[in-house]
């Protein structure tokens, strides 16, 4: 079995999480608030009083930020990758934000952006040392434009702190966020391949058992079929000179034989109903098929019907035919030396009973189920929750004995 496996050439989470619905959808409110964020802050510089080349420059620093963020550091972020092309980005982004904010002071606005790419590019112990810094930034500016301490900054001061505690839980409220996003697209990821997997193996199984079942209706069907029309053929050659009706006779039997594993052929391959069975019920059916040995050996077969024949679902009418072609194969193939068969169709309450007899040599049953034949003869019963037993021994004939349970019972198991 061959599966692509280039998943397993990419980090999982990456794999997991690039290209999914929820990674798009995160990422498309993130950048709606970045605009949104960049958009008020340059009306701030509009509106502010600082001298207007400074907000000129201010402006142009933090509309920089912009195609930074587009081209650099949202890659990263979406695919939550760490390396050094976050630090580049977090770098010029820092730059430019300082560069805003030192211009004009309302550039500090974009700290509600700035902070938390800060927090998705860099590992969070360098993440929180530069949002301090990027939040202690304003309070700097002011001091060393007045060029002295100004006592006036020590009110500030606690404004500042309360930014980065606020900045360092958004951070960290944003950046676990990101990584439940991740974790839930990975799930969803190793489910989809899980399910895949799943309906590999289920499409596999079913391959498998119609294989199996082909290669049982084969045996059952074309395989005895042809083994019987050479042991006629080569009859009717030994007679062809010494008695001519009686070669012709088997040369006919055998052109019959091939017409009706034709039909069984045809049957099986479009899953119909055997031909034996169309329009004929599991008793008639089974009657045919012990004529048709009788007439090919020249054996004395006997069948008998006990019961009053009941309804049964096509799946087990199919199994004790099967079974029975089963049976007759093996007396022809190893039934030495036998001179008669007895087959027995009993309906019982909520069962039905084939049984096949002969009186040939026998065989030891330490192995029973070494041969194909009775192997899928037996599992053939057992699917529809029947059983089947071989009883013989050197020179006591072999009795071959199947009980399938039938009304609702049988029902129940075929359908399922």
């Amino acid at each position: 079995m061959h599966i692509e496996t280039d998943e397993e050439t990419e980090d999982p989470r990456t794999a997991a999480h690039h290209g999914t619905d929820s990674e798009r959808r995160w990422f498309g409110l993130w950048d709606g608030y970045f605009a949104i964020s960049y958009l008020v802050t340059v009306a701030l510089l509009f509106a502010s009083d600082e001298d207007q080349t400074h907000r000129a420059f201010a402006i142009g620093a933090l509309t920089l930020i912009v195609p930074w963020y587009a081209g650099v550091g949202r890659r990263p972020m979406v695919l939550q990758t760490k390396g050094r092309r976050n630090a580049v980005f977090s770098a010029g982004l820092f730059l430019l934000f300082a560069a805003s904010g030192t211009l004009d002071l309302a550039g500090s606005f974009a700290l509600f952006a700035v902070v938390p790419m800060l927090m998705m590019s860099l590992p969070m112990p360098s993440a929180i040392v530069l949002v301090v810094v990027a939040n202690l930034w304003p309070v700097t500016v002011v001091w060393l434009r007045g060029g002295e301490f100004d006592p006036h900054i020590l009110s500030v001061l606690p404004i500042s702190l309360l930014g980065i505690a606020l900045s360092v839980l958004l951070g960290l409220w944003i950046t676990r966020v990101v990584r439940q996003s991740a974790d839930r697209a990975e799930l969803i990821a190793e489910l989809r391949r899980s399910r895949e997997r799943e309906a590999l193996l289920s499409r596999q199984a079913g391959v498998s058992a119609e294989r199996e079942r082909l290669a049982r209706e084969i045996h059952d069907t074309l395989a005895q079929s042809l083994t019987s029309i050479i042991s006629l053929v080569q009859a009717a050659e030994s007679e062809v000179e010494d008695n001519p009706e009686r070669a012709v006779a088997r040369l006919g039997l055998a052109g019959r034989v091939a017409k009706d594993s034709l039909a069984e052929a045809r049957g099986f391959v479009s899953a119909l109903t055997p031909p034996a069975l169309r329009e004929s019920s599991l008793v008639q059916a089974v009657r045919r098929q012990a004529d048709l040995l009788r007439e090919e050996t020249g054996l004395t077969v006997r069948c008998t019907a006990r019961g009053a024949e009941q309804p049964l679902p096509m799946a087990v009418n199919v199994v004790l035919l099967r079974t029975a072609q089963e049976a007759f194969a093996n007396v022809r193939k190893h039934a030495r030396d036998a001179r008669r068969v007895e087959v027995l169709v009993a309906y019982v309450p909520d069962a039905v009973r084939l049984v096949v007899r002969d009186d040939g040599a026998g065989f030891d049953t330490d192995g029973e189920w070494d041969g194909f034949g009775l192997r899928g003869m037996r599992a053939r019963v057992e699917e529809i929750g029947g059983m089947a037993q071989v009883s013989s021994g050197s020179g006591e004939g072999t009795l071959i004995e199947v009980t399938v349970p039938c009304g609702a019972g049988a029902q129940e198991r075929v359908d399922g």
